[in-house]
């Protein structure tokens, strides 16, 4: 089978489309021919390969609410389907730019070709409402024209206005924690010793992502101002909230922001900390890979309740963890404390949350539902 991958960006540029997206590839390269097509987070068009497979990067000029643009991208798609005939495309959305140049391709091509094309659906355009409504008949043009859509969660086929549509193509692949690149290393040991340390006894709250507003960090650096004196919140990660958020924290002697980290440092304070805190606010969080990596090493998280999210579904609230009252700093830190007072019930939903992540979210169940689907798609039933 010759399988073309439709990425917005792929490794080394990080991100949770483009880590699932990687890990699709791989449980996707025995006995496939496989080429990824997406848009350069460098300048100028390219190519090289990434895991054994052949990369496609179109060059882009600019970025406009979070949608890069491309003058060469329609030419080099064009291109890549002339050139690698794929008998199965799968498009990661959202992504309506290139969106726009796939279904003038595909009106052709599928005829011709008999292309299968399946839409990876990660999240809705929610941030982005004015171009959620331009995009709308887009939307719907490219799930009609799907043979099957992936979804990553249950909670998102049943919350998204129009996976509910389709809901008879839809499949739900959850995403996957990398249990090879989560395993600790002695220095990533030896500087979680340290970390609880240095806080002698304290409780160790760790939160870590992209500081944009959907991520809802400042919910967390409130939630810590009505927190005693006996926490201690480290806040990993940047982004274009970074200084704000460190404006609202100025006074609070419990925060500390990490910036970026090193996957050793990541792995450090994921396992040093005591309670995981991931506050997105919105389903722009479709899922949350670094919640389900958190709950890999054994730790009860907080989250906030949002409809139609796979947060929700990753994290079981009283089971895996608890959930609080969506936007409120007040319910958060209610529940911080429920769990920092009570080191029985963080130990017994940490287990649980472990449990989960090795039942539902490992890289080898992902590989199968992944390989189950698209064989299913292309008329076959083995493994």
């Amino acid at each position: 089978m010759k399988i073309l991958h439709l990425s917005n960006y792929y490794f080394p540029h990080i991100g949770g489309v483009e880590q699932t997206a990687r890990d699709a590839v791989n449980s996707l390269k025995d006995g496939n021919e496989q080429e990824v097509f997406c848009f350069n987070h460098e300048k100028g068009n390219g190519t090289d390969e990434t895991d054994g497979v052949k990369i496609v990067r179109a060059g882009c000029f600019a970025k406009i609410s979070s949608q890069s643009l491309s003058f060469s991208y329609g030419k080099l798609l064009k291109k890549e389907f002339k050139n690698f005939k794929p008998d199965t495309v799968v498009f990661h959305f959202p992504n309506p730019f290139a969106a726009h140049y796939l279904l003038k391709i595909l009106k052709k091509f599928k005829k011709q070709n008999n292309c299968k094309l399946v839409v990876y659906y990660h999240l809705d355009i929610t941030k982005q409402k004015i171009l959620g409504k331009l995009f709308k008949g887009q939307t719907m043009r490219l799930l009609s024209a799907a043979d099957k859509i992936i979804a990553t969660s249950p909670d998102y086929v049943e919350g998204s206005p129009f996976l509910k549509q389709f809901s008879n193509k839809c499949a739900v692949v959850p995403s996957c924690v990398n249990e090879e690149r989560l395993a600790v290393s002695e220095k990533s040991i030896a500087k979680a010793n340290e970390v609880r340390a240095e806080n002698g006894g304290k409780i160790i709250l760790f939160a870590v992502g992209r500081h944009v507003e959907y991520k809802g960090m400042k919910y967390l650096v409130r939630a810590g101002k009505l927190l005693g004196g006996g926490y201690k919140i480290y806040i990993g990660g940047e982004g274009p909230l970074t200084e704000e958020l460190k404006k609202e924290a100025a006074g609070d002697e419990k925060i500390e922001f990490l910036g970026k980290m090193g996957e050793d440092d990541l792995k450090a304070y994921f396992a040093a900390c005591d309670i995981f805190c991931f506050p997105s606010i919105t389903k722009n969080e479709a899922f949350g890979l670094s919640l389900a990596e958190a709950m890999y090493f054994g730790k009860p998280a907080v989250t906030f309740k949002i409809e139609g999210s796979g947060v929700n579904f990753v994290n079981l609230n009283g089971v895996t963890g608890l959930e609080a009252e969506n936007s409120s700093a007040e319910d958060f830190a209610r529940a911080v404390q429920t769990l920092g007072g009570d080191a029985a019930l963080r130990k017994k939903l940490g287990e649980a949350a472990r449990e989960r992540v090795l039942n539902l979210f490992t890289f080898r169940d992902f590989s199968q539902n992944i390989l189950k689907e698209i064989n299913s798609l292309n008329g076959k039933t083995e493994l």
